[in-house]
Formats: C-alpha cells, sequence, structure tokens
C-alpha cells in the first residue's frame, strides 16, 4: 500500500478541461440547431430525424465526449487506472437514449420540466456510469452533498437545454446558449469529480482498456458523428429560409390565380 497519494484532476494542467469544455460547447451548438431544424419542418419523419441527431449531439458529443475528455485529466498518483469497454459503451447509449427522450417529450408538446427531469437524471446516470466503469487500484467513496449537488446542475443543465432548444432562433442566441450550456455540462461533470474521495492506493494492475488507447478513438469516432451533423446542418434549410419559400409559392400561386 501507498501511504501517500495525490488526486489529480488536471493532470495536463488547462488543456483537458478547456478541451472538453470546447466539445461540450460544440455538441450543444449542434443540438440546438438540430431541434430549431425540427421546428421549422412539416413532417413527422424529417422532425423525428432531425430530433435524433439533436439526441446524438446533445447527449454524445455535449455531455459524454464531455466526461471523457475531462477524465483523461483524472489521475491518481501510485495508482493503476483503466476503463470497463462496455461500461463505458454502455454510458454512452444512456446519454442519448436519455438526453433524446427529454428532447422528443418536449418536441412533442410535453412541458420542458418534465423532459428535463428525465434528461438531466440521464446525466447523471451516465457520469457515474462511466465513474463505475473506471478501475481505480484504489479505495474510493462519495462525499453524497457533492453527488446530489452534481444531479441538481445536471437537472438544471439539461432543463435549459431544451428550453432554449424550443425557443431560441437566431444565430448569436444559440451560440450565446451553448457557452452557457457547456459550462453547466463543465460544472456538472467536475462538481462530481469532487465528490470522488480517494483513500488507500495500491500499484498492482487493474484489468481494462488504458485510457488513452479506449477514449481517444472512441471520442474520435463521436467526433466523425459531428462532422457528419455540421455538414447536415449547414446544408438544410432554416426556419427563415423555409419562411420566405412558403412566401414565394404563395405570392407565385396568387400571381397564376389572377393570370
Amino acid at each position: 500500500m501507498s501511504a501517500e497519494f495525490e488526486v489529480h484532476h488536471f493532470t495536463y494542467g488547462p488543456l483537458t478541461p478547456m478541451l472538453a469544455y470546447g466539445m461540450s460547447v460544440l455538441g450543444s451548438l449542434l443540438g440546438l440547431q438540430c431541434t430549431a431544424r425540427a421546428r421549422a419542418v412539416q413532417g413527422l419523419r424529417e422532425r423525428c430525424w432531425w430530433l435524433a441527431g439533436g439526441s446524438v449531439a446533445l447527449g454524445g458529443t455535449a455531455i459524454w465526449v464531455m466526461h471523457f475528455v475531462g477524465m483523461l485529466g483524472f489521475s491518481v498518483s501510485g495508482a493503476s487506472l483503466a476503463y470497463e469497454v462496455p461500461l463505458t459503451l454502455f454510458s454512452a447509449l444512456v446519454a442519448v437514449l436519455f438526453v433524446g427522450a427529454g428532447l422528443f417529450l418536449v418536441g412533442f408538446g410535453l412541458p420542458v420540466t418534465t423532459g428535463g427531469l428525465l434528461a438531466g437524471c440521464g446525466v447523471a446516470i451516465m457520469h457515474y456510469t462511466g465513474m463505475a466503469a473506471m478501475n481505480l487500484s484504489a479505495e474510493t467513496s462519495y462525499q453524497p452533498l457533492l453527488v446530489l449537488l452534481s444531479v441538481l446542475i445536471a437537472v438544471v443543465a439539461a432543463t435549459a437545454a431544451l428550453f432554449f432548444a424550443t425557443r431560441l432562433q437566431g444565430w448569436t442566441s444559440t451560440v450565446a446558449a451553448s457557452l452557457v450550456m457547456g459550462a453547466a455540462v463543465s460544472g456538472m461533470h467536475y462538481t462530481g469529480m469532487f465528490a470522488l474521495d480517494v483513500h488507500t492506493v495500491s500499484a498492482e494492475p487493474v484489468e481494462g482498456a488504458d485510457p488513452i488507447h479506449l477514449l481517444v478513438p472512441l471520442t474520435a469516432v463521436v467526433g466523425l458523428v459531428t462532422a457528419v451533423l455540421c455538414v447536415l446542418v449547414g446544408g438544410s434549410a432554416s426556419t427563415r429560409e423555409r419562411e420566405k419559400e412558403a412566401e414565394f409559392m404563395a405570392g407565385l400561386e396568387r400571381e397564376m390565380g389572377t393570370d
């Protein structure tokens, strides 16, 4: 056993929290844009596709990727650390499904608070499932009050995300909301991390995948999906463009009717 050890949340300095925050902002921005497109379309199938894209952007990029990029900066001196692959992947599925459920509920008329509570609980479950996927050669425990605070932050952040997703129009307000949401998600993550107490540490190896070898490829895959969403959002018509097209077609029909 090691008598002295240090817990590091920022092993690489500001690099990981800044990168994690940036990914959260990008995912939030994409998620808000996808839901804005969902509001602009009339067809049920197309609306569902855009809401599904928003679920991947918010749950996958803004929340799950943010969590594990932030986890790259976590280490305990003298301890071995590895991740269980199935549980890590399951945490991503939890994030996307719960956030998606909240988006669909709100997108089809249910109160924002209902969807926010569901999505927020999903964010918290994702975080602590991701933590459970971490095999650390040490005895650990959690501070209940900080855990509760992290869950409350998750619910507030998710509710705000759904509120913005169903209300905002315009690029400036969407970017501002994404910055706020990125800060809220990051705040939830690090609150949950600081709730972790490490006690006795052992240098014995643990089972699982190396963090770098597991997390970097996974985040790269989600980043590729994010890039595809960027292309789809950029190539689709905005609400205002659809309104202009509808006005043009209505005017054309009026002119044809008067001839």
